[in-house]
């Protein structure tokens, strides 16, 4: 099932191709339904939050007219920047599923984990789902660039 969901986020990072985004994708799920997605439109939007946790997350509130996404899991491409994490962790998401670690700017044990800080919600955490794809995406597209 988490791959299933997981291939769903690598689809909504595809849509990065035409704006040149960084290609990630994310997905929220609540009682198996979609009820979230998001990728990245910073370079699109020329704004510093377009994350695509950021934008699922706006999504997932609107649909259920609420900041509070209980009982919702996530689905994301690439592991969590702080703002990112940040905002998983106060819209209070129940799991937190990513593929690809980022060892370099991740915030869910790449770089540092905020996720083990002493915050009032703590999601649960499981990186590496179909993560070579996740990270073939991220290595294709910065290939393409240089």
């Amino acid at each position: 099932m988490h791959e299933k969901y997981m291939a769903l986020a690598i689809e909504e990072a595809e849509k990065c191709a035409l704006s040149g985004d960084v290609p990630v994708g994310c997905i929220i799920v609540k009682d198996g339904e979609i009820i979230g997605r998001g990728h990245n439109t910073r370079e699109r939007d020329k704004n510093a939050l377009g994350h695509a946790e950021i934008n699922a997350i706006d999504m997932a509130c609107k649909t259920l007219s609420s900041w509070r996404l209980e009982g919702c899991d996530m689905y994301v491409t690439l592991e969590p920047c702080p703002m990112c994490a940040g905002a998983i962790i106060h819209s209070k998401i129940n799991a937190l599923y990513f593929g690809a670690y980022d060892k370099k700017g991740g915030a869910v044990g790449g770089v540092i984990d905020l996720f083990f800080e002493n915050f009032n919600h703590k999601p649960k955490v499981t990186g590496g789902i179909l993560g070579e794809e996740c990270t073939e995406l991220l290595t294709a597209f910065f290939k393409k660039l240089r």
